[in-house]
């Protein structure tokens, strides 16, 4: 074989090895009327990307308008964001996942400087954080639950991030395919956001434009039934990363009402040497007995939770960081 013939083959090799997939992911319910444009903005940002849209049960016909504009459509029957976005990153293999929603929201043309920035900077998220999402949010409840549920991250998990919410997001394969995805709705993202925390895994944040949707397109955010839900997945978060912390804070709730209760009979059996309300000093015993046992469990528990963490960063120190050298 001649050395043209090897150069021509070796460079074919250099170039399959160099070509990074990227795949574009889209959950949608009912988007049929902002889905085709939000496939050809994202065509039109990254030409290479494989764009699948994954219709979660719409009614409205986005499956079908999605496969004409040349999308690979696929079908999540179980309801929920979550569902989605689970089965999404089980199903669809590449080195780059770009998430966004279909509504038109979110800013294709950002795509690749948010692909930039994580190949420059080796991470493995970066979250396409939403300009002014307080003032754009739709409804003043939603603005006000962004900035409350912001805060209370904070506070719980740490201030990694601004915009726990923002659905526009670029993961690394080694994140997409270990992470457990446990919630089944709109509470993903928290999930993301806390999931990162809790491993330490290296992400940044990067504003885009916040658009407002068409008026032909509804949300599908329900304000308190969705911040209800966004709550609890908060709580059962912090019981799973942090079960010292929330099974103490219950053990000492208990702890101080016991002693609220127990105070007046003191004063009483100093003053008469007699303890005459008796169910409520057993009461205050009680409390006091499973305020204890709470707190033991939450030590057990917090051992652990130490362990599931050391089990989740091997599960993704098992898959190969990017090598976005080449």
């Amino acid at each position: 074989m001649s050395s043209l013939s090897l150069g021509a083959i070796n460079s074919g090799q250099q170039s399959d090895v160099a070509e990074t997939r990227i795949a574009v992911v889209l959950p949608c319910h009912n988007e049929a009327a902002t889905i085709a444009s939000v496939i050809e903005n994202f065509r039109r940002a990254l030409p290479s990307a494989a764009i699948y849209v994954f219709d979660n049960n719409s009614t409205d016909g986005t499956a079908d308008i999605a496969r004409r504009a040349g999308a690979i459509v696929r079908t999540e029957m179980r309801q929920g964001k979550g569902h989605v976005v689970r089965r999404m990153f089980a199903d669809v293999e590449a080195d780059i996942y770009v998430m966004a929603d279909g509504d038109g929201t979110y800013d294709a043309s950002l795509a690749p400087t948010l692909i930039e920035l994580m190949k420059r900077n080796h991470v493995d998220m970066v979250v396409g954080t939403r300009a002014d999402v307080t003032k754009d949010a739709g409804r003043g409840g939603h603005a006000f639950g962004n900035k409350i549920f912001n805060s209370l991250f904070s506070a719980m998990f740490g201030r990694q991030f601004t915009d726990i919410f923002s659905g526009y997001r670029v993961f690394s394969r080694r994140f997409a395919k270990s992470f457990p995805a446990v919630s089944g709705g709109f509470e993903i993202e928290t999930e993301m956001s806390v999931h990162s925390c809790q491993l330490g895994i290296p992400t940044l944040e990067r504003p885009t434009p916040y658009g407002i949707r068409p008026e032909d397109s509804d949300s599908k955010l329900r304000t308190f039934r969705d911040g209800f839900r966004i709550l609890g997945m908060f709580l059962m978060l912090a019981k799973e990363t942090r079960p010292a912390a929330f099974f103490g804070m219950i053990g000492l709730v208990l702890t101080l009402l016991a002693v609220g209760l127990s105070v007046p009979l003191v004063f009483t059996y100093l003053e008469t040497g007699l303890v005459p309300r008796v169910p409520t000093a057993i009461l205050s015993v009680g409390l006091v007995l499973v305020a204890t046992v709470t707190a033991v469990c939450g030590l057990i528990l917090d051992s652990l939770a130490r362990s599931r963490v050391e089990a989740k960063r091997s599960v993704f120190l098992s898959y190969p960081a990017g090598d976005w050298s080449k």
